[in-house]
């Protein structure tokens, strides 16, 4: 499962990229079954995008495999970490 392997080593190594926070998103809406934008992958360039799409690919030719898992929870961890520094801004605002 390679794109898995390649998913989980892009989103390691840059973790608040926006090309981490589409790929995470896109872990976290497969193994949620959640609607997830598709117009967000054209925001990938071309090797990324096809990454996204080798991604589809092995998500559903096996949905338990052990990679997966390891790469859930790193997608999980970058999708928080996303959230929290889009909320920080406000709450320095007030004062919180």
């Amino acid at each position: 499962m390679q794109a898995l392997n390649d998913a989980r080593k892009l989103i390691e190594r840059q973790p608040d990229g926006e090309t981490a926070r589409i790929l995470s998103a896109l872990v976290l809406a497969l193994e949620s079954e959640e609607i997830y934008p598709i117009s967000d992958l054209y925001k990938l360039n071309y090797d990324d995008f096809g990454l996204a799409l080798a991604l589809l690919i092995e998500w559903r030719l096996d949905r338990y495999y052990t990679k997966k898992a390891v790469l859930l929870n790193l997608s999980s961890q970058v999708v928080q970490m996303g959230a929290a520094s889009t909320k920080s801004p406000a709450l320095a605002e007030t004062g919180s």
